[in-house]
Order: C-alpha cells, then structure tokens, then sequence
C-alpha cells in the first residue's frame, strides 16, 4: 500500500506561531501512530515568523524539540555553523515553498491566525491544486473576520449579542469624530462591552470596558492591531463549545463548557495551565445540548465552512438564551485541546480524528 505524503504546515507570521508548534507536535505523534503508521508518511515543513518555509529535515528538528530553532534564520551575520548550511539551501525560499512541496499528497495547514486561518494560506494551497485539511478560502476568512461572520450568522438566522462595527479611520480621526463614535456607542450597547480587533485570534487586542475612558483607550489599543474593529455587548453567560467534523454534512460533538476565575477568557487564561477548567460534557439539559449541536452545525454551514470547526457559545441560564459567539475554523490541536477532547468524549480518539480529517480532505477535493 503506497503511504499518502502528508504536508504538516506549521509555525508561521502570526502571533499564534508557538500555539501552532504545540498543535503541529501532537498531530505528528498521531500521524506515526497505529494504523495511521502505515497509511501516511510525515512530511514537516516549518513556516518561520519572516515567512521562510523550511526544508522537512530543519522542520523535523523543530517538531522533536518543540521549540524554536536557536537561530530563525533572519539575520545572516548571526547564523551559526550549523544553520548556514540551511540558509544556503532556503535563502531563496522566502515567500516561496522547498523542493519538497511538490511531494505532497496532501496538505495539513495548522496554522492558527492572520496569514494561516484567514484564507490567505488556503488560497496558495488552493492553487497548487493539492488536498488540505479545513476550509477553504471563503469559510477561513469568514471564520476570521469577526464581522464578516457575525453578518453571516445574522443571515442564517443565529441569535447573537448585540454589537457594532468599527473602522480604523473612525477612531484615529480628528477630535471631533472620536467622540460621537464613543457616544453611540454607549447608547447602542452599553457597558459593560467588549472591543475586539476583528481579525487576530487567541483574545489578543481584547478588552472588557466599563466606563468611558476605558472604552476610549481599548478602542485605540484594538485599532493598533487591526483597520476594522468590533465592539461587543456583555452578557452574563456560561461559555459553551461544540465541535463540528465534515464537509456538507457535517456532525456535532458533546458539548462542553469552560469556566474561571480571570474576568474574561484572555490571552493568559486561555494558554496558562491551571487558570481554566474544562467540563466534558457540559453540565446543562439534553434540549440545550441538542440546541447547541443544530446551532453549531448551522454556523458552521453559514460560513462555508469544511473538515472541522469550534463554534463557542453564551447560555444565558436566568432566561434559557443561547447566543453564538464565533466559529474557529482552524481551532487548536494539542491533546488537551477542547476540539480533538470534544470528539474524544464523542467516541472518536486523536489519532483516528487525525485520520478522518485527512479523508474529509480528500473527499471534498474529489468533488
């Protein structure tokens, strides 16, 4: 049986780049694992946060270490010994893929954030006719763009919170302007609010505001992050996630709920160990469950979206609401990641979801 290459793309220019050495690790082990051992062969290739692609033997020593190589290459008069044989070979490979690219059968982007889950690399993948994991390019930039998104659910017919759109040019315009922005926004939502970049990923550039300064100073914080912006109304809620695996029919896992202690779900309380907890499956009614996996898969379709996606949630216990928050199509991928824990508590083990991913793949370019 010929083994299918698998292309594992990883690292790259975002500020998820370490998330994604991490998610990047646990896939690997699975794909030389079990049964997957005998259908794929690994072929690593690093993306360095300059954009150069690495060859797969450079890429593999970045996976067995799980960290960063001790030279990223970016400036030659630091080089060592050892890697200046490798900038020889890849200097010319900025913006560009190594020799090994055109061996791939098919490709495994995990690539989280800007210039990875935004469409951007699915469109060179797209062009170089080849297989790959995820969405595509319409449902990774829908996933991305926030308020993109948000019009899409609102057309599918998902409840959200309310919530208003904001541009750049808006907040850093003359002294006159600024302020009746924040005015409507005070009237339109209230506080507390939130003020989100609406394309970076992992909480980053958000802030929870209470008051006016507040918002003023979290708005010129998000709008040094990004040219379009989302300012979010608060609602007490429990937080809620639910997987969803497939193409045109895709199927929802269990779902399940993350709770802490921090004031929001932040950048730290996300990646630091201990400052959440995670309950798998949540401790909510068979009709909020049943309600979440048809919403999930209903956002998950309005989006366009293919192979795997978190859709996250507010539940509003006092009145019984569930409002959509956002679809991560690109979702992180480690063992103790909520996706792949999801399904595990569904009945599908990380080295077969690995697995069943790579042939959603392959079933949606066939078509």
């Amino acid at each position: 049986m010929t083994k299918l290459r698998v292309g594992l793309l990883f690292g790259g220019c975002s500020g998820e780049h370490e998330v994604s050495l991490n998610s990047a690790k646990a896939i690997a082990t699975a794909l030389t694992q079990g049964q997957n051992t005998g259908k794929y062969e690994l072929m690593p290739i690093y993306i360095q946060k300059d954009g150069r692609w690495q060859p797969t033997d450079f890429s593999q020593q970045v996976l067995e270490s799980g960290n960063l190589p001790s030279s990223q290459l970016t400036d030659d008069s630091s080089e060592t010994e050892t890697t200046s044989s490798l900038a020889s070979q890849s200097s010319s490979y900025l913006w560009q893929t190594p020799p090994q690219a055109a061996q791939v059968d098919v490709w495994f982007p995990v690539l989280h954030g800007p210039n990875g889950e935004d469409g951007t690399i699915q469109g060179l993948l797209k062009l170089m006719q080849v297989p790959f994991v995820g969405s595509g390019v319409l449902g990774s930039a829908m996933g991305m763009d926030k308020i993109a998104m948000k019009m899409a659910f609102a057309q599918a017919g998902l409840p959200q919170v309310k919530y208003q759109a904001v541009t750049r040019s808006q907040i850093w315009s003359n002294p006159c302007v600024f302020p009746k922005l924040c005015d409507d926004i005070e009237a339109a939502l209230g506080y507390p609010c939130f003020v989100k970049p609406a394309n970076l990923g992992s909480s980053v550039g958000i802030a929870k505001v209470r008051l006016r300064s507040e918002l003023e100073t979290a708005l010129d914080n998000a709008a040094s992050y990004d040219r379009r912006i989302i300012v979010e109304a608060g609602v007490e809620a429990r937080e809620l996630e639910c997987a969803v695996l497939g193409n045109d029919l895709p199927k929802a896992s269990v779902v399940g709920e993350i709770t802490f202690e921090s004031d929001f779900y932040d950048y730290e309380t996300k990646y630091t160990e201990g400052k959440a907890d995670l309950f798998i499956p949540a401790r909510v009614s068979e009709a909020i469950t049943a309600q979440i996996q048809e919403m999930a898969t209903q956002a998950f379709l309005a989006v366009d979206a293919a192979g795997l996606a978190r859709v996250d949630f507010f539940y509003v216990e006092k009145t019984g609401e569930i409002f959509i928050n956002e679809i991560n199509t690109m979702p992180g991928f480690t063992a103790t990641s909520m996706y792949p824990m999801l399904w595990k508590a569904s009945g599908i083990p990380f080295s077969e979801l690995v697995d069943c991913l790579i042939q959603l793949a392959l079933e949606r370019h066939s078509k």
